[in-house]
Protein backbone atom coordinates (compact mmCIF):
# COMPACT_ATOMS: atom_id res chain seq x y z
CA UNK A 1 0.00 0.00 0.00
CA UNK A 2 1.09 4.00 -0.51
CA UNK A 3 2.64 4.38 2.54
CA UNK A 4 3.58 8.55 1.74
CA UNK A 5 0.90 11.29 2.07
CA UNK A 6 0.80 13.79 -1.04
CA UNK A 7 2.14 17.02 0.04
CA UNK A 8 -0.40 20.04 -0.08
CA UNK A 9 0.55 23.97 1.13
CA UNK A 10 -1.51 23.46 4.25
CA UNK A 11 -0.47 24.65 7.48
CA UNK A 12 1.53 22.41 10.29
CA UNK A 13 -1.12 20.86 12.77
CA UNK A 14 -3.59 18.16 13.40
CA UNK A 15 -6.43 19.77 11.70
CA UNK A 16 -5.51 18.78 8.07
CA UNK A 17 -5.53 15.26 9.24
CA UNK A 18 -8.34 14.11 7.72
CA UNK A 19 -7.09 14.59 4.26
CA UNK A 20 -4.03 12.64 4.20
CA UNK A 21 -3.91 9.55 2.34
CA UNK A 22 -1.81 7.51 5.23
CA UNK A 23 -5.02 7.89 7.48
CA UNK A 24 -7.63 6.94 4.95
CA UNK A 25 -5.92 3.48 4.00
CA UNK A 26 -5.39 2.98 8.19
CA UNK A 27 -8.99 2.94 8.34
CA UNK A 28 -9.26 0.81 5.60
CA UNK A 29 -7.48 -1.94 6.80
CA UNK A 30 -8.90 -1.10 10.47
CA UNK A 31 -12.25 -2.24 9.08
CA UNK A 32 -11.37 -5.44 6.78
CA UNK A 33 -9.58 -6.57 10.30
CA UNK A 34 -12.46 -5.67 12.29
CA UNK A 35 -14.54 -7.60 9.93
CA UNK A 36 -11.99 -10.57 10.01
CA UNK A 37 -12.45 -10.44 13.68
CA UNK A 38 -15.90 -10.76 13.40
CA UNK A 39 -15.49 -14.13 11.32
CA UNK A 40 -12.83 -15.76 13.79
CA UNK A 41 -14.46 -17.81 16.23
CA UNK A 42 -12.10 -17.65 20.06
CA UNK A 43 -12.42 -19.36 23.14
CA UNK A 44 -12.97 -17.17 26.59
CA UNK A 45 -9.58 -18.12 27.48
CA UNK A 46 -8.06 -16.58 24.59
CA UNK A 47 -10.32 -13.52 24.81
CA UNK A 48 -7.59 -11.37 26.82
CA UNK A 49 -4.53 -12.65 24.35
CA UNK A 50 -6.45 -11.43 21.11
CA UNK A 51 -6.99 -8.03 22.54
CA UNK A 52 -3.59 -7.07 23.26
CA UNK A 53 -2.99 -8.43 20.00
CA UNK A 54 -5.54 -5.98 18.38
CA UNK A 55 -4.14 -3.31 21.07
CA UNK A 56 -0.68 -4.39 19.57
CA UNK A 57 -1.82 -4.11 15.68
CA UNK A 58 -4.05 -1.21 15.64
CA UNK A 59 -1.38 0.80 17.47
CA UNK A 60 1.26 -0.09 14.91
CA UNK A 61 -1.35 1.58 12.23
CA UNK A 62 -1.44 4.30 14.18
CA UNK A 63 2.82 5.03 14.38
CA UNK A 64 2.00 4.81 10.82
CA UNK A 65 -0.24 7.69 10.44
CA UNK A 66 1.62 9.98 13.25
CA UNK A 67 4.95 9.30 10.59
CA UNK A 68 3.55 10.13 7.56
CA UNK A 69 0.36 13.09 8.60
CA UNK A 70 1.17 16.21 10.06
CA UNK A 71 2.72 17.26 12.06
CA UNK A 72 5.50 15.52 11.66
CA UNK A 73 5.27 14.99 7.88
CA UNK A 74 5.15 19.12 7.18
CA UNK A 75 8.57 19.43 10.12
CA UNK A 76 9.67 16.88 8.23
CA UNK A 77 10.45 19.11 5.37
CA UNK A 78 12.45 21.79 7.20
CA UNK A 79 14.03 19.64 9.82
CA UNK A 80 16.22 16.74 9.23
CA UNK A 81 16.28 15.50 12.62
CA UNK A 82 12.46 15.19 12.49
CA UNK A 83 12.61 13.12 9.14
CA UNK A 84 14.99 10.60 10.90
CA UNK A 85 12.54 10.16 13.58
CA UNK A 86 9.76 9.76 10.60
CA UNK A 87 12.20 7.09 9.53
CA UNK A 88 12.63 5.55 13.09
CA UNK A 89 9.01 4.86 13.35
CA UNK A 90 8.64 3.49 10.19
CA UNK A 91 11.64 1.41 10.12
CA UNK A 92 11.73 0.02 13.99
CA UNK A 93 8.54 0.78 15.88
CA UNK A 94 4.88 0.26 13.63
CA UNK A 95 6.86 -3.50 11.62
CA UNK A 96 7.09 -5.33 15.05
CA UNK A 97 3.74 -3.77 16.57
CA UNK A 98 1.88 -5.23 13.33
CA UNK A 99 3.23 -8.08 13.46
CA UNK A 100 3.15 -8.69 17.18
CA UNK A 101 -0.68 -8.30 16.43
CA UNK A 102 -0.87 -11.33 14.35
CA UNK A 103 -3.59 -10.18 11.68
CA UNK A 104 -2.89 -11.87 8.85
CA UNK A 105 -5.52 -14.62 8.95
CA UNK A 106 -8.14 -11.82 10.01
CA UNK A 107 -7.49 -9.74 7.59
CA UNK A 108 -7.99 -12.70 4.91
CA UNK A 109 -10.57 -13.47 6.45
CA UNK A 110 -12.61 -10.37 5.88
CA UNK A 111 -12.05 -10.65 1.78
CA UNK A 112 -15.27 -12.89 0.71
CA UNK A 113 -15.07 -16.57 0.33
CA UNK A 114 -14.84 -16.54 -3.08
CA UNK A 115 -12.58 -14.37 -3.58
CA UNK A 116 -10.19 -15.78 -1.55
CA UNK A 117 -10.44 -19.51 -3.39
CA UNK A 118 -10.11 -17.89 -6.57
CA UNK A 119 -6.95 -15.39 -4.96
CA UNK A 120 -5.66 -19.64 -3.42
CA UNK A 121 -6.03 -21.26 -6.84
CA UNK A 122 -4.08 -18.43 -8.81
CA UNK A 123 -1.24 -18.50 -6.31
CA UNK A 124 -1.46 -22.34 -5.86
CA UNK A 125 -1.99 -23.24 -9.76
CA UNK A 126 -1.27 -20.13 -11.85
CA UNK A 127 2.35 -20.17 -13.27
CA UNK A 128 2.81 -16.62 -12.73
CA UNK A 129 1.10 -16.99 -8.97
CA UNK A 130 3.58 -19.87 -8.40
CA UNK A 131 6.29 -18.08 -9.28
CA UNK A 132 5.36 -14.85 -6.94
CA UNK A 133 4.78 -17.38 -4.05
CA UNK A 134 8.26 -18.98 -4.40
CA UNK A 135 9.66 -15.17 -5.11
CA UNK A 136 7.96 -13.81 -2.03
CA UNK A 137 9.25 -16.86 0.10
CA UNK A 138 13.01 -16.56 -1.08
CA UNK A 139 13.01 -12.85 -0.39
CA UNK A 140 11.03 -13.46 3.25
CA UNK A 141 14.36 -15.60 3.99
CA UNK A 142 16.19 -14.32 6.53
CA UNK A 143 19.46 -13.44 4.92
CA UNK A 144 17.64 -11.51 1.92
CA UNK A 145 15.90 -10.41 4.10
CA UNK A 146 18.73 -8.79 6.11
CA UNK A 147 20.07 -7.33 2.82
CA UNK A 148 17.11 -5.78 1.53
CA UNK A 149 16.65 -3.85 4.72
CA UNK A 150 20.41 -2.85 5.33
CA UNK A 151 20.23 -1.54 1.87
CA UNK A 152 17.00 0.25 1.78
CA UNK A 153 18.58 1.77 4.60
CA UNK A 154 22.01 2.95 3.48
CA UNK A 155 21.14 3.88 0.17
CA UNK A 156 18.53 5.89 0.39
CA UNK A 157 20.34 8.52 2.97
CA UNK A 158 22.98 8.24 -0.03
CA UNK A 159 23.01 12.33 -0.32
CA UNK A 160 22.15 12.66 -4.31
CA UNK A 161 19.20 9.97 -3.59
CA UNK A 162 18.39 11.51 -0.32
CA UNK A 163 18.34 14.91 -2.05
CA UNK A 164 16.15 13.54 -4.94
CA UNK A 165 13.39 12.18 -2.04
CA UNK A 166 12.82 15.45 -1.08
CA UNK A 167 12.13 17.39 -4.41
CA UNK A 168 9.99 13.97 -5.98
CA UNK A 169 6.67 13.14 -4.45
CA UNK A 170 6.12 9.88 -5.78
CA UNK A 171 10.40 8.82 -4.92
CA UNK A 172 9.40 10.06 -1.74
CA UNK A 173 6.38 7.65 -1.73
CA UNK A 174 8.77 4.40 -2.89
CA UNK A 175 11.12 5.29 -0.43
CA UNK A 176 8.86 4.73 2.48
CA UNK A 177 6.99 1.78 1.27
CA UNK A 178 10.41 0.12 0.64
CA UNK A 179 11.26 1.17 4.66
CA UNK A 180 8.02 -0.27 5.69
CA UNK A 181 8.07 -3.42 3.31
CA UNK A 182 11.78 -4.28 4.11
CA UNK A 183 11.20 -4.01 7.60
CA UNK A 184 8.41 -6.04 7.50
CA UNK A 185 10.67 -8.68 5.77
CA UNK A 186 13.22 -7.78 8.39
CA UNK A 187 10.82 -8.19 11.63
CA UNK A 188 9.21 -11.14 10.66
CA UNK A 189 12.53 -13.09 11.29
CA UNK A 190 12.87 -12.05 14.85
CA UNK A 191 8.73 -11.77 15.60
CA UNK A 192 6.36 -14.77 15.35
CA UNK A 193 3.61 -13.82 13.70
CA UNK A 194 1.57 -16.89 12.42
CA UNK A 195 1.06 -18.00 9.76
CA UNK A 196 4.18 -16.48 9.37
CA UNK A 197 7.27 -17.70 11.37
CA UNK A 198 10.70 -16.55 11.93
CA UNK A 199 13.21 -19.30 10.94
CA UNK A 200 15.84 -18.03 13.30
CA UNK A 201 17.09 -19.67 16.61
CA UNK A 202 16.90 -18.17 19.66
CA UNK A 203 20.59 -17.32 19.59
CA UNK A 204 20.55 -16.46 15.82
CA UNK A 205 17.82 -13.84 16.56
CA UNK A 206 20.26 -11.73 18.82
CA UNK A 207 22.87 -11.90 16.73
CA UNK A 208 20.50 -10.59 13.64
CA UNK A 209 18.98 -7.77 16.21
CA UNK A 210 22.58 -6.82 16.61
CA UNK A 211 23.66 -7.12 12.99
CA UNK A 212 20.95 -4.33 11.94
CA UNK A 213 21.61 -2.20 14.63
CA UNK A 214 24.98 -2.31 14.17
CA UNK A 215 24.48 -1.09 10.50
CA UNK A 216 22.17 1.86 11.64
CA UNK A 217 25.02 2.88 14.00
CA UNK A 218 26.90 3.30 11.13
CA UNK A 219 24.86 5.36 9.42
CA UNK A 220 24.82 7.77 12.94
CA UNK A 221 28.26 8.02 13.39
CA UNK A 222 28.73 9.15 9.60
CA UNK A 223 25.90 11.49 9.79
CA UNK A 224 27.61 12.87 13.68
CA UNK A 225 31.31 13.16 12.40
CA UNK A 226 30.58 15.13 9.32
CA UNK A 227 31.99 18.82 9.33
CA UNK A 228 29.43 19.70 7.11
CA UNK A 229 25.61 19.09 6.17
CA UNK A 230 25.20 16.30 3.35
CA UNK A 231 21.63 17.40 2.03
CA UNK A 232 21.71 20.29 0.35
CA UNK A 233 17.10 21.04 0.39
CA UNK A 234 18.16 21.35 4.24
CA UNK A 235 21.60 23.27 4.22
CA UNK A 236 20.11 25.89 1.31
CA UNK A 237 16.99 26.57 3.65
CA UNK A 238 17.78 30.15 5.17
CA UNK A 239 15.89 29.50 8.59
CA UNK A 240 14.82 26.27 10.23
CA UNK A 241 12.50 25.92 13.44
CA UNK A 242 14.61 26.22 16.93
CA UNK A 243 16.94 28.64 14.96
CA UNK A 244 19.64 25.52 14.48
CA UNK A 245 22.19 25.37 12.11
CA UNK A 246 21.76 22.94 9.07
CA UNK A 247 25.07 21.07 10.81
CA UNK A 248 23.17 20.84 14.46
CA UNK A 249 19.94 19.45 12.53
CA UNK A 250 22.01 16.43 11.31
CA UNK A 251 24.10 16.08 14.20
CA UNK A 252 20.62 15.65 16.07
CA UNK A 253 19.60 13.36 13.52
CA UNK A 254 22.41 11.35 13.70
CA UNK A 255 21.39 11.07 17.52
CA UNK A 256 17.74 10.06 16.52
CA UNK A 257 19.36 7.33 14.86
CA UNK A 258 21.35 6.19 17.24
CA UNK A 259 19.96 6.31 20.59
CA UNK A 260 15.54 5.96 20.18
CA UNK A 261 16.64 3.99 16.57
CA UNK A 262 18.16 1.75 18.55
CA UNK A 263 15.42 1.22 21.31
CA UNK A 264 13.45 -1.52 19.48
CA UNK A 265 16.35 -3.93 18.50
CA UNK A 266 17.68 -3.81 22.05
CA UNK A 267 14.11 -4.62 23.73
CA UNK A 268 13.44 -7.14 21.26
CA UNK A 269 17.43 -8.94 22.14
CA UNK A 270 16.53 -9.06 25.45
CA UNK A 271 13.55 -10.26 24.94
CA UNK A 272 15.28 -13.16 23.02
CA UNK A 273 17.89 -13.58 25.90
CA UNK A 274 15.10 -13.98 28.27
CA UNK A 275 13.81 -16.37 26.33
CA UNK A 276 17.32 -18.66 25.58
CA UNK A 277 18.05 -18.52 29.26
CA UNK A 278 14.39 -19.13 30.91
CA UNK A 279 13.51 -22.72 31.44
CA UNK A 280 11.03 -24.43 29.40
CA UNK A 281 11.05 -22.20 26.40
CA UNK A 282 11.62 -23.63 22.75
CA UNK A 283 14.56 -22.44 21.48
CA UNK A 284 13.14 -22.80 17.10
CA UNK A 285 10.17 -21.86 16.34
CA UNK A 286 9.00 -24.48 13.19
CA UNK A 287 9.60 -23.52 9.51
CA UNK A 288 6.56 -20.93 8.56
CA UNK A 289 3.66 -22.35 6.99
CA UNK A 290 1.74 -19.89 5.01
CA UNK A 291 -1.46 -20.25 4.44
CA UNK A 292 -3.83 -18.50 1.74
CA UNK A 293 -6.83 -20.76 2.51
CA UNK A 294 -8.27 -19.74 5.83
CA UNK A 295 -10.86 -21.31 7.97
CA UNK A 296 -14.55 -20.57 7.01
Amino acid sequence: MALAAARVPTPTGFSDWSVYIPLLLVVAVAVLYWVGSRRTASSDRTTGIRRWRTASFLGGLMVVVIALAPPIDRLSETLFWVHMVQHVLLLTVAPPLILLGRPWLRLWRSLPLRLRRDVARWFTEKPAGIWLRRAARGLGAPLPAFVAYSTVLLVWHVPALFDATLLSVPLHVLEHELFFGTALLFWKQVVDSPPLRARLTIVQRIGYLTAAMLVSWVLAIVLALASEPFYSPYSLQPARPGGISALADQHLAAGVMWVPGSIAFVVAALICFHRWVAPGVPERASAPQVGLVADR
